[in-house]
């Protein structure tokens, strides 16, 4: 269970996943009258935001908020892997992200966000070494971690041994990659490997990528923050697959 915040994350569990909110808390002053009906149409109990900290124990304080807040059972927005790759489409315009060790999480919601911007059919979480799916990642995600399927997956280089298996190119994306972004095509059902903030990709993980991609930059910034390249190597993806943005 996760305290998720503010009104657009709250907005998009009740729309998305009303199943897994357990209880919603408002404050009438802060123009939450549009959550209050959604909620009670969705029959969703709402309590009032005095309750928040006692029931749900309260955001943390730098945390937007907006008088908008919800309990929400983050294991019913976890998929299991097995189901979940069984019936993705093995198409040259799937890709998955998965994310490996990426211990942030105001980047790993801002990895799902790009991922539901651009048109990935999911995101994969590893249990071990990751941030988990909290309310700051659902509040740096805007929502989107209720927009894309996130799945629960065990060890990373064994899962891409399995998705290579069912016909996925695994790219890694790192500083030192061998290919340029820009020069691959991306003709297979793809799937980009993020790496940890401090130390990347690890070596068996890397190994198991069929091809590591860098992004051409300027020599004076030495890097891109995991989540800034994360956007960059997606919205390249999606330049070759401009149906995954539903025909644009």
């Amino acid at each position: 269970m996760v305290l998720v915040y503010g009104k657009h994350p709250v907005a998009e569990a009740l729309r998305r996943h009303p199943e897994a909110v357990q209880e919603v808390f408002l404050d009438p002053h802060s123009g939450t009258d549009a959550l209050r009906a959604r909620a009670k149409e969705a029959g969703i109990p709402v309590a009032p935001w005095s309750a928040l900290a006692a029931r749900a124990g309260a955001p943390a304080e730098d945390a937007v908020h907006q008088g908008a807040a919800a309990r929400v059972r983050t294991g019913t927005l976890l998929l299991p892997y097995g189901g979940f790759i069984a019936n993705v489409p093995k198409a040259p315009s799937t890709l998955l992200v998965v994310l490996a060790e990426v211990q942030d999480p105001h980047n790993v919601g801002a990895v799902i966000r790009s991922a539901a911007a651009f048109g990935a059919a999911g995101v994969l979480l590893p249990a071990h070494r990751q941030a988990p799916v909290t309310g700051a990642v659902v509040k740096s995600s805007a929502g989107a971690a209720f927009l894309v399927p996130l799945v629960r997956i065990g060890n990373v280089a064994t899962t891409l041994e399995d998705l290579k298996c069912e016909g996925f190119w695994a790219y890694g994306l790192a500083g030192d990659g061998a290919v340029p972004l820009s020069r691959e095509a991306f003709t297979h059902p793809s799937v980009l490997v993020v790496g940890n903030e401090h130390y990347g990709l690890r070596p068996r993980i890397r190994a198991a990528c069929d091809l590591v991609l860098s992004i051409p930059q300027h020599p004076r910034c030495e890097s891109l923050n995991v989540s800034a390249a994360a956007a960059v190597a997606l919205y390249e993806w999606s330049r070759a697959h401009p149906e995954a943005l539903g025909g644009a």
